[in-house]
């Protein structure tokens, strides 16, 4: 008998007094409270919550301590600059290093085929889910997402194509007249051809091809997401007139994109290539399908902004909603290019769903933003989300800062010129960086110098050369009076970027290069050499040529092109090289999805015509992935005030 056991209890049981019930009632209601209550305060108790909560329940974020950071991304990185070059022994660049920048590092061809062949019956295996199981879910979610709007959650589709200034893909696609621009704009579509048909042969389904082993590669950035190359391409198959590659792509997409995933994910880089891919892919096309998984998707990204101060962590489980910051950012911090990168896409994902909480997660960053002390104007790279304090006072237009200029003078023109905290935010910035980061070299050459507490660092990424291509888009919204001084900032600083393909045995540019030690232009360290065939230099070019139309930047952009086909084409698909300065190339075995996504897109705008995809009416993200100007007054009027020039 278990009264036995307690003091001054009776064998018989029978012999209990009421006051003896009464306390070993209390006794054991409390001891069962108590471990049921325990449940739900353990440190990592979201799966025991789900035994017990209901499954519509929105579920609360467990942010993991510091210590819990440090076990999970254990490869350590003092000084993730520094590392932006090396590779793990696998061959994988780690996570921490991806996110250091606008896209993933260099990877490595040195690994062993037997650990990615001993994975492809298990990725498989999840790439094979049940359609049905995962259209269910994705449907609830919908449901769930769209429970928090106000009004009717239906987007006219049609009504936004009226209030387009122009046919998205121009009256003839934007072919050109001449004969040898038309030429250059083919053999450009010749490439995307090439290197989707080998993505398809050997790593259809999974993220990006290994063209020199020729299978697939997952990589850890997406949280179990599969097929980012697909994704990636889908605008850029569409607006070439691949149709057959296109209709294979939205197919894959409809039937196997699977957004149940569980795991890891950088926020970053989900929502530029997929929330992106998915919403450019809607706008361009009209298919519901598209606007279906990118609402499913862009619900699993916001409880990474679950945080004291609302500005989101690096690193979200897409199935949990448990988010954390990278393990190598400086006391928990997360990185203004990432948390800075999500304006566009988030107030795209609330026109679409009629829910104001997307615009509300990105706006309160920027008011935070606002808010705080800024060192000679300038925003650092690390931010506290638990503070809103500055964490290091190290200011970079490259990794780590690159996109956050980027996207503030592009929500200006995506709101049709009405976002006014937005132009001033951007145009107070470049007055910062113009007279703290701007130099000139003994040479004569313009570039964008780090700055780390006060010291310039002489060091120019190559995803820095965006901003060439920044600059000229914000050249005409500024004061009337520098307006000239914006065009030929921008100049020079795209000269500077040609200038570090130029002085490179391949023709390609390095990852970081010099202005100190009678350097100039040039990568000094043998970690900075390597070229992962990167988009910024040749995106400054096709911007630079639609805003000034000098025949320079469409003859930078074919050496671009031939350097691209003599040291990157390998038989099966398209790989960076290790060295750019080395005559005879090392490939890094790795055709990652931003060649697809950006590099070949920009490349083959840039010997179009100037109507497809008008820039009075797109704004591209920092993935490439076009996303339509959002005209309020028109799409909340009776109809479409542009009907005339959309439809001729």
């Amino acid at each position: 008998m278990v009264f036995r056991k307690l003091p001054g209890v009776s064998a018989s049981g029978m012999g209990l007094r009421l006051s003896q019930k009464f306390v070993f009632l209390l006794f054991l209601s409390g001891l069962v409270t108590l471990c049921f209550g325990a449940l739900f305060f353990l440190p990592d108790s979201v799966r025991l919550k789900r035994i017990f909560l209901s499954k519509t329940e929105s579920q609360p974020v467990t942010v993991g301590s510091e210590n819990d950071v440090r076990e999970h991304l254990k490869k350590g990185a003092k000084d993730p600059e520094h590392l932006r070059g090396i590779t793990s022994a696998k061959g994988e660049t780690s996570t921490k290093l991806k996110a250091l920048s606008r896209k993933p590092s260099v990877t490595n061809e040195a690994k062993t085929d037997k650990k990615v062949a001993g994975g492809e019956a298990l990725e498989d295996m999840m790439l094979s889910r049940s359609k049905t199981e995962s259209a269910s879910k994705d449907e609830k979610v919908t449901s769930s997402s769209n429970q928090g709007a106000n009004t009717d959650t239906s987007f006219d589709y049609n009504k936004f194509k009226k209030c387009l200034l122009k046919p998205p893909l121009g009256i003839e696609h934007g072919k050109p007249s001449d004969p040898q621009t038309l030429q250059r704009r083919e053999k450009v579509k010749e490439m995307m051809k090439f290197a989707w048909d080998n993505y398809k042969s050997f790593a259809w389904g999974k993220n990006e091809l290994r063209p020199l082993t020729r299978n697939g590669h997952i990589g850890n950035m997406f949280g179990g997401l599969r097929g980012a190359s697909i994704v990636d391409s889908l605008d850029t198959l569409y607006i070439m007139g691949l149709m057959d590659e296109y209709n294979d792509a939205k197919e894959w997409v409809e039937t196997s994109l699977d957004l149940n995933s569980n795991g890891e994910a950088s926020l970053f880089e989900v929502n530029i290539r997929y929330v992106g891919g998915l919403l450019s892919a809607y706008y361009l096309t009209g298919e519901e399908m598209f606007k279906r998984k990118v609402m499913v998707l862009g619900e699993k990204l916001l409880p990474a902004f679950n945080t004291p101060t609302g500005i989101p962590r690096g690193v979200i489980n897409l199935g949990s909603g448990t988010s954390w910051s990278w393990g190598w950012a400086s006391a928990g911090s997360s990185i203004l290019a990432e948390f800075g990168t999500l304006h566009l896409e988030f107030v795209h994902l609330s026109e679409l769903s009629n829910n104001g909480i997307y615009t509300e997660k990105v706006m309160n960053i920027r008011k935070l933003l606002n808010k705080i002390e800024k060192p000679h104007g300038l925003y650092p790279n690390f931010l506290s989300p638990v503070s809103g304090n500055w964490v290091q006072h190290h200011v970079s237009i490259g990794g780590l800062g690159d996109s956050f200029y980027e996207y503030l003078i592009k929500s200006y023109l995506m709101s049709d010129k009405t976002d006014e905290e937005a132009k001033t935010m951007y145009y107070s910035a470049l007055e910062a960086i113009e007279a703290n980061l701007v130099q000139k070299s003994p040479g004569g050459l313009t570039y964008m110098a780090e700055w780390r507490g006060g010291i310039l660092d002489h060091k120019m990424g190559h995803l820095a050369c965006f901003s060439g291509g920044m600059v000229v888009i914000g050249a005409d919204d500024g004061a009337p009076e520098k307006r000239q001084h914006y065009l030929d900032l921008a100049a020079e600083i795209t000269h500077t970027c040609h200038e570090s393909y130029s002085r490179s045995a391949t023709k390609l540019g390095p990852e970081a290069f010099r202005f100190d030690g009678g350097a100039e232009a040039t990568a000094t360290r043998l970690s900075d050499r390597y070229y992962i065939l990167r988009p910024e230099v040749i995106e400054s070019y096709m911007y630079m040529w639609r805003l000034t139309h000098d025949p320079k930047y469409r003859e930078w952009g074919w050496e671009a092109v031939e350097a691209l086909e003599q040291h990157c084409r390998v038989e099966a698909g398209f790989s960076g090289i290790r060295d750019v300065y080395a005559q005879t190339v090392s490939h890094d075995n790795m055709q990652q999805s931003f060649f697809l996504s950006e590099t070949l897109k920009y490349l083959y705008l840039l010997f179009s015509d100037d109507d497809l995809l008008p820039l009075e009416d797109w704004v591209f993200n920092t993935e490439a992935h076009p996303l339509p100007v959002v005209r309020k007054s028109c799409l909340q009027g009776e109809g479409g005030t542009h009907d005339k020039t959309t439809s001729e």
